[in-house]
């Protein structure tokens, strides 16, 4: 077991135990139609700062929060499991140094495995420690005419 922390920086003390995986380097092109493709903007503890991820195609994503401007490698699986959760990996590969939402500086080589359910025909998604619904601990809304 590998003990993982969260990216989400607002909940970098929450931190889980996960199993290791075989996770390539380099980013894993996402299919074009992927739900998780686009922007989301998820707003942190009571402070009213926002974080918003732009997710890409290429397997990469950028993310802003506070002053933070920091851009990661992922891999999102395809489609869901049984129970309705795509699993996501993330490595964060560059970082400006500058603190985000809840006042830290990221590291950058931190890497987190989340799992992800779309909500609400996909204009919402929640994220959770494991596939279960009681493990959720952050929500993120859609951005619609947003894109890098």
């Amino acid at each position: 077991m590998i003990k993982k922390c969260l990216l989400v920086n607002a909940f970098a003390a929450f931190c889980f135990s996960a199993t290791p995986l075989a996770m390539a380097a380099a980013p894993t092109p996402l299919d074009p139609n992927h739900p998780i493709l686009g922007t989301w903007v998820m707003q942190v503890g009571n402070v009213g700062c926002l974080e918003t991820y732009y997710f890409r195609a290429d397997g990469t994503s950028l993310v802003t929060s506070f002053e933070e401007v920091a851009e990661t490698v992922m891999e999102i699986s395809a489609k869901p499991s049984r129970s309705g959760f795509y699993r996501w990996y993330d490595k964060l590969v560059k970082d400006n140094g500058k603190k985000d939402c809840s006042g830290k500086v990221s590291k950058v080589g931190i890497e987190t495995t989340s799992f992800i359910r779309f909500l609400e025909g996909g204009e919402r998604l929640v994220l959770c420690q494991s596939e279960n619904l009681n493990t959720c601990f952050a929500t993120m809304q859609r951005m619609h005419g947003t894109s890098l």
